[in-house]
């Protein structure tokens, strides 16, 4: 995912930080902070726990712990989503990554039409997890509040992080249930509707729930003047929305392969070919991207993106050799459309060549893939 920064790797999965995570740091930390004594009092009060707040409500200390619980709720949301990954695992579905946001997380699976039977323990174990891992916070609060009489204070802190903790992980768990799309619940509805219709019918109707709790959370965040209850609004909006369109392209295209669509009067350019001339050749074809050969081999694509990598000045003295992308991602001739369009996306390309052996027999474009869309959506 673009803006985000690889941290790790766990049984496998890289493991990415969004740069959105940067700002609920200081933004968690600033509302823990400013709430510390009346949160402190609402744990106490759930909980029927004693909590000493000598050393919470002293100084910094506040704002520190906001930024330990910022922490501790983001390695919830991790384990959440290894959960679903592991258990994606086991059924043979590849994970690319894990990607930490702001509200969340996302597994990026490779998999095809979801099967309802797989999707329905998938989505199930994460709000599962999360569950586990607040009732565990829960069980370490009270062994803390249970040593209060050793050390008051210290006892204190320990109360207040891991019972705030413990309804954070809660929270996640009962927030990811509700029945709408980008949440667990979501899937897990679509699950259940696709038993009895279509899955792209029921996918429509999940997302179509999911804009429905955006829509309540963003009024309910302007009454409030919530900023947080708009931004998961707009979370909530944009990924069922991405969710509907990504199923409509599987529905639509399930059939067609790059070999049915692609240009086969593919344009070619030598590495020795100047920039310059590169560049007038997009303006004469209006194609913005062209496979390098080199002795009957295809050896890398130049775009004008490449093009734009390079300074003015600079382009007049270059090559294609000098500015071309190498090692290429080709597809062959049965591949799936789905497949390519779900490779431009995620490597943000525009074009892919479609090769048979080191032949290549032709070329496939994003514009080529949204045209067919149209076509079938008629």
């Amino acid at each position: 995912m673009n803006g985000s920064l690889k941290i790790g790797t766990f049984y496998g999965i890289p493991i990415q930080l969004h740069w959105t995570f940067l700002i609920i740091i200081p933004l968690f930390a600033w509302i823990i902070g400013s709430q510390i004594l009346l949160t402190t009092e609402l744990i106490g009060n759930i909980f029927r726990v004693s909590i000493d707040t000598s050393i919470i409500a002293e100084g910094y200390m506040p704002y520190i712990l906001g930024i330990i619980i910022a922490l501790g709720l983001f390695g919830g949301v991790l384990i959440h989503e290894l959960a679903h990954s592991i258990l994606a695992k086991s059924k043979g579905i590849k994970i690319n990554s894990i990607t930490l946001l702001i509200f969340g997380g996302i597994s990026s699976m490779e998999e095809e039409t979801p099967d309802p039977k797989v999707e329905l323990p998938m989505a199930a174990i994460g709000p599962l997890t999360s569950l586990v891992v607040g009732i565990v916070c829960i069980a370490i609060m009270y062994l803390a509040a249970g040593a209060a009489a050793a050390n008051p204070a210290v006892a204190g802190v320990f109360v207040f992080m891991f019972g705030y903790l413990g309804l954070l992980n809660v929270f996640l768990f009962g927030f990811n249930l509700l029945p709408a799309f980008p949440m667990d619940g979501g899937r897990v509805l679509r699950a259940f509707l696709a038993r009895s219709m279509p899955l792209n019918k029921a996918t429509r109707i999940a997302a179509d729930v999911g804009k429905v709790f955006a829509v309540l959370f963003g009024i309910l965040g302007i009454f409030l003047l919530n900023p947080i209850l708009i931004l998961i609004a707009f979370f909530i909006y944009i990924g069922a929305s991405q969710e509907s369109t990504a199923m409509k392209y599987n529905f639509l295209l399930k059939d067609v392969t790059v070999s049915d669509i692609m240009a086969t009067d593919v344009r070619t350019v030598s590495p020795e070919l100047p920039v310059r001339e590169v560049i007038d050749l997009m303006y004469t074809t209006k194609h913005l991207g062209f496979p390098v050969e080199e002795k009957g081999h295809v050896t890398g694509m130049v775009t004008l993106s490449d093009v734009h990598k390079i300074a003015p000045l600079d382009r007049e003295a270059m090559q294609v050799r000098d500015i071309m992308t190498r090692g290429i991602i080709a597809l062959p001739p049965r591949a799936p459309v789905i497949d390519a369009l779900r490779i431009m996306s995620g490597n943000n390309i525009g074009r892919i060549p479609v090769m048979e052996g080191d032949q290549l027999l032709g070329i496939v474009t994003r514009t080529d893939i949204m045209k067919v869309i149209e076509l079938k959506e008629m």
